[in-house]
Order: C-alpha cells, then sequence, then structure tokens
C-alpha cells in the first residue's frame, strides 16, 4: 500500500442508483484511483417521449479517464450491467465479474461490437485486486441471479463495503449459500463505510425463500387443464430453474420465447447455472402438435412491456404462439412501480381472450419471492458489518429515508447516516466523514442510436407536439420588391381536424399575410424577425380561438 499524503482524501459517490430504482454506478476515490462499481441502466419514464433506455452521466470519469481502475461488477441485471455497452465506447476500462455476470456482458458487448476491445477479467468470491492504491475482494450473497457478490475495498482511510443487491435466503435454489462467515470476518476487521441495498427497507420482517415457489409452481402445473404460459424476468434464473424442475414433476415440456428469455436461457445453460434435462425443450412451433397439457411456455412480459411476447401473445400479434380458452398464465413477478398500468392492460387481454391468469398481490405470495432483502435482512448485514460511517444505495429518496431509519435502531449516530442524491460526495479523512462539493450526475438518454443527443429541449418539443400539435406556414417572398408571391399555405398536424376547421384557417391565413406586409411596409426584412413576428401574432390568435399552444414553425423562402 502507497503511503497516504495529507492532500488525499477518500470520496464516495453516486454517478446514478440513488433517488431511483435503476442505472446503478457507484465510485469509490481515493487520490489518483478511481474504483466503479457497476454501471447499469434504467428504463424511460412516461414522460421521456420516445426513448428507449437512460444511463448515467459519465463525464466526471471522463474527465479523469486516467485515474480509473476498472469496473467491477456485482451481478448480471439489466440495471447494473446494461449501461456497460453505452460506458465502453467512451470510457474503455477493464471489467471485473462472476462467471454468469461476464457471460451476460459479453452477449452484450458481442451485439455492440466491443468484445475484442474490452479487457474482462473474471472474479470469484476468493479473488482479491490491486486497483492503484485500493484493494478489492468479494463475498458471496443472495439475490434472484446466480453469482451475486457484494464487495470490500481497502482503502488508505480504511474499509469501504459495497453489498451489491442482496437478501439472506437460507434455502437458496442453486445451493449458493451466502457466505455470512466472511462477512461477520470483515465487519470484525471494521468497516470504516458501508453502501447498502434500499430496495425494500419499508418492507417489515424477512423476504421469503426463492425455493417457496417451485411447490406453487408444481401445483399449479398440476390443476391446469390446458397449457401454462410462466411469464417472468428474463434474468432471474433461479425461477426459471423452478420453471423447469415443475414441468419435468409433471411431464410438461418446455418453449422459450422472448429475444432476452431465449438470450439467457442459452447462456446460463451453456455455462452450467440452468441444469435442464435432455428433450425437455422443445421449438414454439411445436407447441401445437402436443396435447395442451403437456406444454409450457416460458416468456418475457411480466411489466406488460408493450414490444414483448406476452403482450403480443395478449393482442394476439404473436406470430408463433396463441393464447387459448383454457390457458392458465402466472405473471411471476411484482409491477416496477409505473408500470402498474401496462401490467393491468395485459391481464385484461389476456382475460378476453379467455386464459386464466394468476397476478398481483392476491397471488404474489405464491409466484414471485423479492430477491431484495426486507427490513430484517437489512438490520442482519448492518450488524455483520457495523460500519462507522452508513450510505443507504440502490433506492427512491423514501426507501434510503427508510433504511437510514434501520441504521440508527442498529446504533449507528444519526450524524453517521448519509443520504446523498446522485452526484453528492461523502469525503472521508483522517477517518472524518463530512458531505462534499457535488459532482455533475444526471441522465443521458438513448434514442435508437443516438446517445444523449436528445436532451430536455427535444423532449420539450416531443411533449408540445403530443400535446397541441404543430401548424407550419409556408411563405414565398420575392427577392427584389419582397412581397408575398405565394402563400401563405397553412400545414396541420395534430391540431385541428382541417375540414371542420376551414374558417379558422382561412382567419390565420388572412392574419400572417397583414403581419407580413405590415413588416415589409416597416422595411423590416430580416428572416429571424419576420419568423418571430408570425409565430407571437398566430399563436395569440389561436390561443384566444382554441385555449390550445400548437407548435408554429413558419418556412419563408425567397425566389
Amino acid at each position: 500500500m502507497s503511503k497516504k499524503n495529507n492532500q488525499d482524501k477518500l470520496l464516495i459517490f453516486a454517478l446514478g442508483g440513488v433517488g431511483e430504482i435503476g442505472k446503478n454506478m457507484y465510485c469509490i476515490q481515493y487520490g489518483n484511483d478511481i474504483v466503479v462499481v457497476d454501471a447499469g441502466l434504467k428504463f424511460p419514464e412516461e414522460e421521456m417521449l420516445g426513448i428507449d433506455v437512460v444511463i448515467p452521466d459519465i463525464g466526471y470519469l471522463l474527465e479523469n479517464r486516467d485515474k480509473v481502475r476498472g469496473i467491477l461488477l456485482t451481478h448480471g441485471h439489466e440495471d447494473h450491467i446494461g449501461g456497460l455497452p453505452y460506458v465502453l465506447k467512451q470510457l474503455n476500462v477493464p471489467i471485473y465479474g462472476t462467471k454468469l455476470t461476464l457471460g451476460l456482458v459479453e452477449n452484450k458487448l458481442k451485439e455492440a461490437g466491443l468484445l475484442g476491445d474490452t479487457k474482462r477479467h473474471l472474479i470469484n468470491e476468493d479473488t482479491t485486486l490491486t486497483l492503484g492504491v485500493m484493494k478489492a475482494s468479494f463475498f458471496r450473497t443472495n439475490h434472484s441471479i446466480p453469482d451475486s457478490v457484494g464487495v470490500c475495498l481497502e482503502t488508505p482511510e480504511g474499509n469501504v463495503v459495497h453489498t451489491g443487491d442482496f437478501k439472506f435466503d437460507h434455502t437458496p435454489v442453486n445451493d449458493q449459500f451466502a457466505d455470512l462467515q466472511k462477512m461477520a470476518e470483515i465487519g470484525s476487521r471494521g468497516v470504516l463505510a458501508l453502501l447498502s441495498d434500499s430496495t425494500n427497507a419499508e418492507r417489515a420482517g424477512y423476504t421469503p425463500s426463492e425455493s417457496n415457489i417451485g411447490k406453487e409452481f408444481e401445483s399449479l402445473f398440476r390443476s391446469a387443464k390446458q397449457r401454462v404460459v410462466v411469464a417472468t424476468f428474463a434474468s432471474n434464473v433461479h425461477r426459471i430453474q423452478q420453471v423447469i424442475n415443475a414441468a419435468v414433476e409433471t411431464r410438461r415440456k418446455i418453449t422459450v420465447i422472448g429475444r432476452s428469455m431465449v438470450n439467457v436461457v442459452g447462456i446460463a445453460s451453456e455455462l452450467g447455472y440452468l441444469n435442464i434435462p435432455e428433450g425437455m425443450l422443445i421449438e414454439p412451433e411445436e407447441v401445437n402438435k402436443l396435447p395442451a397439457d403437456r406444454v409450457v411456455i416460458l416468456s418475457t412480459g411480466s411489466q406488460g412491456e408493450p414490444m414483448s411476447a406476452l403482450t403480443r401473445m395478449a393482442r394476439s400479434t404473436h406470430r408463433k404462439v396463441d393464447i387459448l380458452p383454457g390457458d392458465t398464465v402466472i405473471i411471476a413477478a411484482t409491477p416496477i412501480p409505473g408500470n402498474e398500468k401496462y401490467v393491468g392492460r395485459t391481464v385484461d387481454e389476456l382475460m378476453r381472450l379467455g386464459a386464466s391468469v394468476i397476478y398481483g398481490p392476491g397471488s404474489i405470495s405464491g409466484v414471485h419471492v423479492s430477491g431484495h432483502g426486507s427490513q430484517e435482512e437489512l438490520k442482519l448485514m448492518l450488524n455483520l458489518m457495523k460500519p462507522e460511517y452508513f450510505i443507504p444505495i440502490h433506492g427512491e429518496y423514501r426507501m434510503l429515508r427508510h433504511h437510514g431509519l434501520l441504521g440508527e435502531q442498529i446504533g449507528i449516530p444519526k450524524e453517521n447516516i448519509f443520504l446523498i442524491d446522485n452526484g453528492d460526495t461523502v469525503e472521508i479523512q483522517g477517518g472524518v466523514a463530512r458531505k462534499g462539493g457535488k459532482i455533475p450526475a444526471g441522465n443521458v438518454l438513448i434514442d435508437g442510436l443516438g446517445v444523449g443527443d436528445v436532451g430536455n429541449i427535444v423532449l420539450r418539443d416531443r411533449k408540445l407536439l403530443s400535446q397541441d400539435g404543430i401548424l407550419v406556414v409556408v411563405v414565398t417572398l420575392s427577392k427584389q420588391d419582397g412581397t408575398i408571391m405565394s402563400g401563405p399555405d397553412i400545414i396541420s398536424r395534430g391540431f385541428v381536424y382541417v375540414r371542420e376547421s376551414e374558417g379558422l384557417l382561412e382567419e390565420a391565413n388572412r392574419i400572417v399575410t397583414s403581419t407580413l406586409h405590415k413588416l415589409m411596409n416597416d422595411n423590416v426584412n430580416e428572416w429571424a424577425s419576420l419568423k418571430t413576428n408570425v409565430k407571437d401574432a398566430l399563436g395569440r390568435f389561436l390561443y384566444e380561438q382554441t385555449r390550445r399552444r400548437p407548435m408554429i414553425l413558419p418556412i419563408i423562402m425567397e425566389v
């Protein structure tokens, strides 16, 4: 370990993942070394019209690219690895992950054409790494995907622990037990700061074991008279294994539909994380050739996503599989906040087709358990680590707040608990922590192939267009004397129905003409002034007449 420089201090900050669900990215910096934990994405909020995904703003890391020692990955969920293809294009640093995590990442990098350029390092719970003046070690946790780990970073100031996503499942489906002994050892060596998962900080008690679900699937599969469709998160490998086990027990064959589900099942079974008996998997085309009570369809779409396999089946637009009256559909996931409406719509459509649907709070105890620890487990983690300073992460503000209160309950002084927003820094020097300066952090929006080229102004325009429509005014002026040679022609889209509003548009036409004549008489001929005046006059008139504010786009040409 290099000697401590008196000027150096430890900085801990999030570029994504606090005050929100998703796009997790946490940074620990000491002097000239930065270690990044995770690089996730999140899905757009409703007002982000047309946006596909959202990733963290990594401007600070790009400015300090020579200090970034690598990205440590805690597990293979999209909200922790989904941003990598975008981040690595701009910041080519080594990535470190467990076997399944790297398997899922490699698939993404292949699609993005980055596989050859990215240094990938396989780690497990026994690996130790030297990253500049910091040393990283890992400990195994339980989560809804195998190969999840927490990180312990040894820094010149002391140990910083990042739990990753975790719960304490004492009967895990894959027999990968959480390493409580190692966590206790880390705690007994002393933890300066703990960054811990807050997702279920509002939920009392314990999160049930994933293995409870297997029995429920089996009884549902037995009682179903026809085909069974199970929709769940593609990355929930434990859940997929339970579906396979229940299908084996009830002598049903399985077909997998939905691109991400096919990908994950392929990668996880190839790497040995899914045990699928020979002859169990069939192609979607074969579904109709088997008796209905001998089939299970494993599908994406548990969140009602418009393009997912389940939604397309519900709308009868799936190329290969239709929902038939009497089919049983099990939605084995809770809706992410904001998706309830889409899930509800999908359930309605499935029921209209005559399916029996098992979903939502009434049945949730049976077919879904969370991958995140509830309050008692969060307290257990705090007690194992016994941190001096505590930074709740991974959750919306109310979750972080609840987690902070749990920290107080187990005896951490209130002033040692930091509730941070993206970009806030916690500075620790000489063992004393305080809120530091702010680092630029925000959302980078991805629309199609464009990364970050759609900002607030474009979104504002899209919102305006979606609310009040657009009017295009086309006028041709004479170069010689500035008179109007043709037009104004007014084209309306999404504002009023033209055939029923001829009077309104004729009046609008007159207003444009008289505004232009007035300006020319006053010798105003810069295009910018002409456009602004036309816009203002027309905007005022239309608002008086309709109480709407369409976008007005004047196009002036000279001939």
